[in-house]
């Protein structure tokens, strides 16, 4: 599975993935890093087949009208330390990759992750 982490997010999100074996980017490795605007996003999301990880409301509301990206994480923790980020993507990427198997939107909480199709 391919991701593409946004700019709010941190870079050792996309290293952690690519770590666990999967291809990640992170936007500071595009051309336009963190500038690189949402539109660029979702068409390289959908070009590459990369699921988006974000916390941007903006792409719920794109995938729901406009199907764009091609997959989605949101990531709804609020304001929480990056370790804790890192914590819970590291304990549960194999059951997120399952669920994104037959779901095209995941939320990710900070207790949680709810499957909303």
């Amino acid at each position: 599975m391919k991701f593409i982490v946004d700019a709010h997010l941190p870079k050792k999100l996309s290293l952690l993935l690519s770590w666990k074996g999967y291809d990640s980017l992170h936007t500071l490795d595009l051309p336009n890093s963190n500038r690189t605007k949402d539109s660029e996003i979702n068409q390289i999301s959908l070009n590459e087949k990369r699921v988006l990880i974000s916390k941007d409301l903006d792409f719920i509301e794109s995938l729901l009208i406009s199907d764009k990206p091609y997959k989605l994480i949101y990531i709804a923790t609020g304001n929480i330390p990056n370790k804790q980020l890192l914590e819970i993507f590291g304990q549960n990427v194999e059951k997120i990759v399952k669920y994104l198997e037959d779901n095209r939107l995941i939320e990710i909480t900070g207790d949680s992750i709810i499957i909303k199709g």
